[in-house]
């Protein structure tokens, strides 16, 4: 059965192990819409961890036909993909005379976990985005690769956009009448991603994700302008969930910020120097970024993982035995994430946000 992060919390059954989960979920909404579908079975003798899918790449129409003729065949089209699992995680050291100093909730072992938490949640959201296994094998292939050349990539250029590229910039966009003429090529966009119909689990089970949560995916500059375009249209909305996050949408769409790198030098989804139009006349634009639109479920944007083996596992520093240094470590997975409909995501190009 596909387990989400939700459905993990209720089923562990150690303290921390339930803390360390309730920190991922509460400090990331995405991970907490990701089901990951719990069925690789490494098996003995040449076992691995290996998730094969079909993605639906290409999908097809019906039409009518005139009495006495025949249909126009046509095929949709899929292709047979894999992805590798792979655990993501991380260890620390602590010296025994550091563990005992302080508060529990200020202590050495305390901040170090919640440093490590930090960098797993990170580390996902910028593989979701921006993996690439040519590059990086230890990872996985993110929206950014699997995306391009897809049917919903949306590049201003190819759309009529002269330049290339949408200027949202807070000079640009000052009226209501420029704001809406942005958020019709917006919805042209958005119009075009499948919405997933199941959700993730088994619905009757505490935390199990209903069908339909999808999220446009962006930094904290293309962020701030879609909610100020939102904002200009009157259809922002924002509210508390039921675990404390302050939740911002554009209609049904959930606006995500996934912030910064695991450094802290650059957002997960770049801004910089580009040609939009593709070597036209226009020439290198600066400040230019990306918008992520998915949808999660089991048959859009969903994650895989081992089949009997906890979602995430922590080991504590066990300062009985002997030893002045002792390690702990958290890890999730081993996981990855899949596509498993090209329609289901999508990206919007060159938008200019400074």
């Amino acid at each position: 059965m596909p387990v989400t992060l939700a459905q993990a919390q209720i089923n562990t059954q150690a303290d921390v192990n339930y803390a360390v989960i309730d920190n991922l979920r509460r400090n990331s909404w995405l991970l907490d819409q990701v089901a990951f579908d719990d069925t690789v079975t490494p098996g003995t003798g040449g076992a691995s961890l290996t998730y094969g899918y079909t993605r639906l790449t290409q999908a097809r129409t019906a039409s009518f036909r005139a009495i006495n003729s025949e249909y126009t065949a046509a095929q949709a089209e899929r292709q047979r993909y894999t992805v590798e699992l792979k655990p993501l995680g991380g260890a620390f050291t602590v010296d025994r005379v550091l563990a005992r100093l302080g508060a529990s909730a200020t202590n050495e072992i305390t901040f170090q976990m919640q440093q490590l938490l930090t960098s797993v949640r990170v580390r996902f959201q910028d593989e979701l985005i921006n993996g690439d296994t040519a590059v990086d094998p230890t990872g996985f292939d993110g929206l950014d690769k699997s995306l391009t050349g897809a049917a919903t990539e949306y590049l201003p250029v190819d759309e009529g956009v002269t330049a290339g590229y949408l200027d949202w910039t807070r000079g640009t966009i000052d009226t209501q009448a420029e704001a809406m003429a942005q958020l019709d090529i917006v919805d042209d966009w958005l119009s075009r991603i499948v919405p997933s119909t199941t959700g993730g689990g088994d619905l009757g089970e505490p935390g199990a994700l209903p069908p339909g949560r999808k999220a446009v995916l962006g930094n904290t500059r293309s962020i701030t302008r879609m909610r100020a375009l939102a904002r200009w249209a009157g259809i922002y909305t924002q509210e508390r969930d039921d675990l404390g996050r302050q939740i911002e949408r554009y209609g049904p769409w959930t606006l995500i910020d996934l912030g910064d790198n695991a450094l802290g030098s650059a957002p997960i989804i770049p801004v910089e120097t580009r040609d939009p139009d593709a070597g036209g006349g226009g020439g290198n634009v600066t400040n230019l970024t990306d918008l992520y639109a998915c949808s999660f479920g089991l048959d859009a944007l969903h994650g895989a993982s081992v089949a009997g083996q906890p979602l995430v596992q922590t080991w504590m520093p066990d300062f009985q035995a002997s030893g002045a240094v002792k390690s702990g470590e958290i890890e999730m997975g081993p996981v990855a994430a899949v596509l498993r409909n090209v329609k289901a995501c999508g990206v919007l190009r060159n938008i200019k946000v400074a």
